[in-house]
């Protein structure tokens, strides 16, 4: 078993610890939160035996051999490369940093101490994403990618009456690019590698965080249009524009429905059984590497998150978004 601790005790990390259970190979040792009775209500919910309130004190613990990362996005780096310096693999949710001088400092520190560090993409570790890679070739020369994720924020509410919560706050390196955006974004780098010129507007809020915007990559014979937006919803699904045909994907987030309509007026479905809890292939790949003696995923790669957050970073530079992280180093 890997003995997991948790940093973060929201919903995101009940659904992690849920699918992690299934995977056979995952026990919950301990759980770090901020303040401790809210340590021990959750650790006490879930089984864990441990509560910390001290990152170093729990990063040194010799009963936790690994740490998922559910904080703000602004802490993320810090406190893996905490956790990390002490020989911890770490498995962080996206955006696994705020910026890409952030994670090359993540980087090195995982390739020093010689542990494993994931971005927690769970939509590119999916059986119906493998199908997306698997199935591309059938579309013939590829024209255009187009992904879309607007989804009307349950916190834009209390936004518009004034209180500016940690999803609109550019302290926590948020906004509807890193939140959102993201996962537009990270799969085309997965499928197509790295784009020639990045083009990006985003509508600025009040508070100093993007509310919605649109990231185009051009590429030498094609180009990607991603979508997103805190303060709409969307319906729309994905699709890979091929010569030959167009390639349907439900969600860019979490892709449960994958088929090709050729010119020829034919379809076919390439849809795969996938686990209720999508989750659950995260944490398997992460325990994969653990187990293998491998330090990073082929597919959430270092140099794919690394190349996106550097699109990320110049979208962000093109509409004038800034974060206070941007200015100091985590060292």
């Amino acid at each position: 078993m890997i003995r997991f601790a948790v940093i973060g005790t929201n919903w995101i990390t009940e659904s992690f610890i849920e699918a992690a259970r299934e995977t056979g190979e995952f026990v919950l040792a301990a759980v770090y939160s901020r303040t401790e009775e809210r340590a021990r209500e959750f650790a006490r919910k879930h089984g864990a035996e441990a509560v910390y309130t001290d990152l170093q004190a729990m990063a040194a613990s010799g009963a936790i051999d690994a740490v998922y990362i559910a904080s703000p996005n602004s802490l993320h780096a810090e406190q893996a490369i905490v956790c990390m310096n002490h020989g911890k693999h770490v498995l962080c949710e996206k955006p696994i940093a705020s910026n890409a001088a952030e994670l090359q400092e993540m980087i090195e520190a995982a390739k020093r101490n010689g542990v494993v560090l994931m971005e927690a993409m769970k939509s590119t570790v999916l059986p119906n994403f493998a199908a997306v890679r698997e199935h591309l070739p059938k579309l013939g020369p590829i024209r255009r990618y187009f992904a879309s994720f607007c989804q009307y924020s349950s916190r834009y509410d209390a936004y518009k009456k004034g209180t500016v919560l940690n999803a609109f706050n550019p302290a926590f390196s948020n906004g509807s690019l890193m939140d959102l955006g993201i996962y537009g974004v990270y799969p085309a780098v997965v499928l197509f590698g790295r784009p020639e010129r990045v083009q990006a507007s985003g509508v600025m809020l009040e508070s100093g965080v993007d509310g919605e915007g649109t990231v185009t990559l051009q590429y030498k014979d094609m180009d990607a249009v991603v979508i997103h937006s805190k303060m709409t919803d969307s319906y729309l699904p994905a699709e890979i524009q091929g010569e030959h045909g167009t390639m349907i994907i439900d969600k860019i987030s979490r892709p449960s429905s994958v088929q090709i309509r050729y010119r020829d007026g034919s379809t076919e479905d390439l849809t795969r059984q996938q686990h209720a809890n999508e989750m659950f292939y995260e944490a398997q790949e992460f325990i994969r590497l653990i187990r293998s003696g491998l330090r990073e995923s082929p597919v959430n790669s270092h140099a794919h998150s690394l190349l996106t957050l550097g699109i990320l970073d110049e979208a962000r530079r093109q509409f004038g978004l800034v974060f206070p992280a941007d200015a100091k180093s985590v060292r």
